[in-house]
């Protein structure tokens, strides 16, 4: 086990540092230079680029720029090139705001794709099947920023509430209840929307999944043995169907730092994912790094905890 472990964790560091490099490298082969901030700014003098410059290291060669970089940003001394404010700063107020829509999000994807996906494979070619088949195309169809203005229209105009934002802006209630019912109320529907395309992809995976092991030999050997369908279904082929959803559960932290661009930028929500896509547009490089790299460090510890997981799900596997 402890050599299982340091073995991974040697080769996800190398990992690691090829992408940094990598990533690194091909920010700096993106067209124009990072001093070009904003070159239609007539108080942007030449004398303030080659200050600029200096003070961000973007003189000196990759290699030194890179070691540079990176040397401050486990320091905690990298700062947004737009704001000059701290970026790991910024990373974390915006990763508070994010964390909501993704924990209600991830619950409501994972709690709702396993019982109708496994409805569906139980009846197989009936009414509930067709109609959570016809639900989940629908669902994968649809584009998310379309389903999106169409459920503003639906709730604002049958509810009269407010949706846009963290908060309704101007409130000013005294009663800390009322203050929690509205951030309540202003997650639920993106938390919501964010789920529906999960819910559909992964009812799928799992009712495809359940099929497949339903058909097996040893399922139909504990049905002769006249066990429980209850106990036939959750026990044995539901355990088994399992695995491949391991691997999934693992590669869903990332999404604490990714987010839904669409989906904060429709409810203008200050997350993560807007915060990225407002970087890449004004070429806020530190920040771009910054994420890139975090996101990295995510998905390499999500196939770790997958590895570990392998063995409580499926105890033939030896690490």
């Amino acid at each position: 086990m402890l050599s299982f472990i340091g073995r991974s964790v040697i080769q996800k560091v190398v990992t690691l540092f090829f992408v940094s490099v990598i990533s690194f490298l091909v920010i700096h082969l993106a067209p124009g230079e990072p001093s070009q901030v904003d070159p239609l700014n007539p108080k942007f003098t030449p004398e303030m680029v080659e200050r600029f410059r200096k003070e961000f290291h973007l003189d000196a060669p990759l290699h030194v720029q890179y070691y540079l970089f990176y040397s401050d940003l486990f320091t905690g001394k990298t700062v947004s090139w737009k704001d000059n404010r701290s970026v790991l700063g910024k990373i974390w107020e915006r990763f508070l705001n994010s964390l909501p829509l993704f924990i209600v999000g991830t619950l409501l994807t994972w709690t709702l794709s396993f019982p109708v996906g496994i409805r569906s494979a139980i009846f197989r070619g009936g009414i509930y099947d067709r109609s959570a088949t016809f639900f989940s195309y629908l669902l994968i169809s649809i584009p998310g920023f379309f389903f999106a203005y169409i459920l503003i229209i639906f709730v604002v105009t049958r509810f009269h509430v407010p949706v846009i934002g963290m908060e309704t802006f101007g409130l000013s209630v005294s009663s800390w209840v009322h203050v929690a019912m509205d951030r309540v109320w202003h997650l639920l529907i993106p938390s919501v929307l964010g789920a529906t395309g999960g819910i559909a992809v992964l009812s799928r995976y799992v009712r495809s999944q359940m099929l497949e092991v339903e058909g097996q030999d040893y399922i139909r050997t504990a049905r002769a043995k006249g066990l429980p369908p209850e106990q036939v279904h959750y026990r044995h082929a539901l355990r088994n169907a399992l695995l491949p959803f391991v691997t999934m559960f693992g590669l869903i932290l990332p999404g604490l730092i990714g987010g839904s661009v669409i989906i904060e930028s429709i409810f203008s929500w200050p997350g993560i994912g807007r915060m990225a896509y407002e970087a890449i547009l004004a070429r806020d490089y530190p920040v771009i790094l910054t994420i890139n790299f975090i996101s990295a460090v995510l998905v390499l510890a999500g196939t770790f905890v997958s590895d570990i997981l392998y063995l409580i799900v499926d105890p033939r596997i030896r690490l």
